[in-house]
């Protein structure tokens, strides 16, 4: 078993390569988990932006600008107004009213 250092890979830059090469075993294992990390938010911001890409394509004519195209209507009262478009952002649902519906019988 040889204990020689491990090759880079080819499309790393070199300059990249020689920083890492001088850092700790502490610091590149912060790096590691930082870049592990950074990878799954990019990737999973990649998939939500196709997705919305996927609705964009399906957006209602009447959908105003600044509501996301995932937005749905609610019937809920909030100031005596009873259709609101509403959608979610993080931990917050937001609304815009909409305006009054007529329903189709």
């Amino acid at each position: 078993m040889t204990y020689s250092p491990p090759t880079p890979p080819q499309d790393l830059p070199t300059d990249f390569a020689e920083t890492l090469d001088e850092c700790s075993p502490e610091l590149l294992r912060y790096v590691a988990r930082y870049a592990t990390e950074l990878a799954e938010y990019r990737e999973r911001e990649r998939r939500l932006a196709e997705r919305e890409e996927e609705h964009a394509q399906e957006r209602p004519d009447d959908l105003p600008d600044d509501v996301p195209s995932r937005a749905t209507i609610t019937v809920k009262e909030i100031n005596d107004n009873r259709y609101y478009w509403q959608w979610r952002e993080g931990d917050k649902i937001k609304s815009k009213y909409k305006g009054p519906v007529e329903f189709d019988a």
